[in-house]
Order: structure tokens, then C-alpha cells, then sequence
């Protein structure tokens, strides 16, 4: 594409401040004849068709709930569209305002960071992206951090550039810099030294199913964490560590938390998985991969250690682990699959 990409903070105090930068806006991307897209919520929508005119036709309303749902699958799907806009010679122009209520706290950080990596995603594609945020409505905090992610603010037609904004690279390394809170005491830890695929996903999947976890983010599970051990193997250090546990009491729905410990450390520049792979590009997919299938992925690694913890929320109510694992604290694989045998021959002869 030949227009260079862009990223627009519009901070807007009401509805005159609200219609006077995103109209202007959405109707460039008309005249040009953009792929104009505007996600926001209903309320919104109607403000925008009754200024647009005849040219709310030629604009694709999504609503903001739906599109919002996951930070790295939303990243990936407005990415592939505006691929696919510049592969038929369009640009894609998407007005598109963030849904922050009743999110968690760690789930706003991930939106936060993805509103930077937008940065480095859309770099090459041509698109328009503009980012309406309600400053009165809004926490402080969050507007604040809107002004680190967004490298133009909107005013009416005009942009400026902004001087808070930061490199993504260093607002990514900003946001992991807080340590990880210690696991629970009664997390079940599991001994890798000899990881042994097999039982691994035998011992994640007993304890998945005894937290009620749907089938569709069992199998996720699965996946992930197989992924993640693998790579500890091939990249990391021993000892490695699995350990797992529930979250029912925090802010959100409950969450099978799973965390894998190896003592070796990431390059400062191994990317984490951050961002989709680019076609033709060297990008690795399997933590961009990790991040598609959990709800959240926290990545630590200095000290001579490396923790990634996968979130797997769900709304079953509070996960409650049964059988034997609700017992058993600390084992390896060995010590599982002899659990196992013995379980299974209790059964038999019982």
C-alpha cells in the first residue's frame, strides 16, 4: 500500500468532541474508497449514521462486545482484513472503541499491550486505524495509557503527534516488569526432568476435567501446554516444572491456571509470541499460537528462570478438583501413570 499506516488516539469528552473526529474520519476512508469499518456500540453506531448521511451505507458497523472478545484473536482477525483490503489494492480504515468495562485487571493490560503491538502488527499494511476513548467516562488509568500506545491524537479533522507515546517494544517490557505472584500452596506441581508427553497430558487433562473445564478449552489446554513443555525441552533448562491450579476467587470468571518453570532465560529480543507471524516472514508460531488458544498468557524470564502461565477462564462456576489429584501436591510423571495403574485396579477388582 502506499499510504503509510496509522494509529489515532481520539480522547473525546462528549458527543460534539466524539462526532467531530470520527466522521471526518470514516468519511475519508469513503471518498477513497477504503474498506471502512467502525466498531463501537449501539448507541454510538446510531450517533455516526444520522451525521454520515448517505455515506453510513458504505460503512461496515460491527458491534464493539463481539469484536473486543480476545486481544490476540482480535489482533489477528483485524490484521487479516487489512491484508486481505490491500490485496484487492483497498486500505482498510477502522474506527474502533475498546470495551473496558468489567474487565479484570490483567485482562486490561493484555488490551492495553495489544493497543501497542498494533504498532508493530500493522506497520507494513497501510491501514487507518482511529480509537475513540471516552476521557470523562474512562478510568484515569487507562486514558493514560492511551496516550503510551497511540503515536497521533485526533482533534476533530486534525492529528498531532503525540508526545507520551511509547515504542512498543518498551511498553511490552514495561507492562512484564511487575513479577508474578507466587502460586497458591495447594497447587499440584508435576516434575519434568524426563517430560514424558504421554502422561503429561494424561496428568493436565484429569486435573482440567476435575475443575469442570469445558471439553473445547480441555482440549486447548492440551495443546498449549504441550507446547510450551516442548519448548522448554528444546530451548530452556532443567529442572522443569508444571505446576498447576484454580482461581475462583479473583475479579472475572473462574480460571484452571497452568504454569511450566524452566531455569534457563529468553533473549531480550525473542519476541514472546506477541505477534501474528507475517507471511514469508522468519516469525516462530507456536507462542503466537500458545496466545490464540488460552485466555491469557503471562511470560517472566531473568534470574536464571523462565515461567509461562496460561489462563484458561471459564464460567462453569468455581472449579472444584476431584479424584486423586485433589491430594497430590507433587509427583512426576513416573509417579502419575503408577497412580493411574493403581486407580484403574481398584476399579477392576473392586
Amino acid at each position: 500500500m502506499s499510504e503509510p499506516f496509522t494509529h489515532r488516539l481520539l480522547p473525546y469528552d462528549g458527543v460534539e468532541s466524539f462526532v467531530a473526529g470520527a466522521v471526518p474520519f470514516l468519511r475519508a476512508g469513503v471518498a477513497a474508497g477504503d474498506r471502512v469499518m467502525a466498531v463501537t456500540d449501539m448507541a454510538r453506531e446510531t450517533l455516526l449514521r444520522e451525521a454520515l448521511g448517505e455515506d453510513a451505507r458504505r460503512v461496515e458497523f460491527v458491534d464493539a462486545e463481539t469484536w473486543y472478545a480476545h486481544p490476540a484473536r482480535t489482533l489477528a482477525e483485524c490484521l487479516a482484513e487489512a491484508d486481505a483490503a490491500a490485496s484487492r489494492g483497498r486500505r482498510l480504515r477502522l474506527l474502533g472503541e475498546p470495551v473496558w468495562t468489567a474487565r479484570p485487571p490483567l485482562e486490561v493490560l493484555e488490551w492495553q499491550r495489544a493497543e501497542a503491538l498494533a504498532n508493530i502488527a500493522f506497520a507494513d499494511t497501510g491501514a487507518a486505524l482511529m480509537c475513540p476513548y471516552a476521557v470523562r467516562t474512562l478510568p484515569p488509568g487507562i486514558v493514560a495509557a492511551a496516550r503510551h500506545t497511540h503515536p497521533e491524537t485526533a482533534r476533530g479533522a486534525r492529528a498531532t503527534r503525540n508526545p507520551g507515546f511509547v515504542d512498543p517494544a518498551a511498553y511490552c517490557r514495561r507492562v512484564d516488569s511487575a513479577p508474578l505472584p507466587d502460586p497458591p500452596p495447594d497447587a499440584v506441581v508435576l516434575d519434568l526432568d524426563r517430560p514424558d508427553l504421554y502422561w503429561l497430558r494424561m496428568c493436565v487433562g484429569d486435573y482440567a476435567r476435575g475443575c469442570a473445564l469445558p471439553e473445547d478449552r480441555l482440549q486447548r489446554l492440551l495443546v498449549a501446554v504441550t507446547e510450551v513443555v516442548t519448548n522448554a525441552v528444546r530451548h530452556g533448562a532443567p529442572p522443569i516444572v508444571l505446576r498447576m491450579w484454580t482461581d475462583a476467587d479473583g475479579p472475572g470468571p473462574p480460571a484452571l491456571v497452568c504454569e511450566v518453570v524452566d531455569h534457563g532465560e529468553w533473549a531480550p529480543d525473542a519476541g514472546f509470541g506477541h505477534v501474528p507471524p507475517r507471511p514469508g516472514g522468519d516469525g516462530r508460531f507456536g507462542l503466537w499460537a500458545v496466545r490464540l488458544l488460552c485466555s491469557l498468557v503471562q511470560i517472566r524470564t531473568g534470574g536464571g528462570a523462565t515461567t509461562v502461565r496460561l489462563w484458561f477462564r471459564h464460567r462453569a462456576g468455581p472449579p472444584r478438583v476431584k479424584g486423586f489429584m485433589q491430594s497430590a501436591h507433587r509427583l512426576d510423571s513416573a509417579a502419575y501413570a503408577e497412580r493411574v495403574r493403581d486407580d484403574l485396579d481398584r476399579q477392576v477388582t473392586s
